[in-house]
């Protein structure tokens, strides 16, 4: 099973940075099949790379998730793209990949509880930090399991 973590958000913002720790944390871990991917945004040239794989996990900040963290499944929506940051959903993205693509791999959210988003700065709080922990241990043993 090909899986692809797609971590995003500003690492100049704070806890906005937790998508892209996540992914580099998972970078470090070789983990057998997984593949890492970061960037601020998701954008619309993603469509093609979850095409090529059977499960997709998109991992972000949130601002009101249950703490730790939310790991729940993604359903693709029809294709919706403005130009504004974070255009485009990973629902969206999803159904993207699917209808030029022809590819629908399953697909989740890695939703990490985070907590100062309003100022500058690449380094996390400590409270996201712990919730970042708890992700990745949670993702090592769901890859593992």
């Amino acid at each position: 099973m090909s899986i692809l973590v797609i971590g995003y958000g500003n690492p100049g913002r704070l806890d906005d940075g937790l998508g892209p720790a996540f992914a580099e944390r998972i970078l470090t871990l070789n983990l057998p099949g997984v593949t890492i991917e970061s960037n601020y945004q998701l954008n619309v040239e993603d469509a093609e790379l979850l095409s090529r794989y059977d499960v997709v996990i998109f991992a972000d900040a949130s601002v009101d998730c249950a703490e730790p963290f939310e790991f729940k499944p993604l359903k693709s929506n029809e294709p919706m793209v403005g130009f504004s940051s974070h255009s485009i959903t990973a629902e969206s993205l999803l159904g993207l990949s699917e209808k030029l693509f022809g590819a629908a791999p399953k697909a989740y959210a890695m939703a990490m509880r985070g907590y100062a988003f309003n100022d500058f700065g690449e380094q996390l709080t400590d409270q996201a930090r712990a919730n970042l922990d708890a992700a990745v241990d949670y993702l090592v043993g769901w890859v593992n399991g």
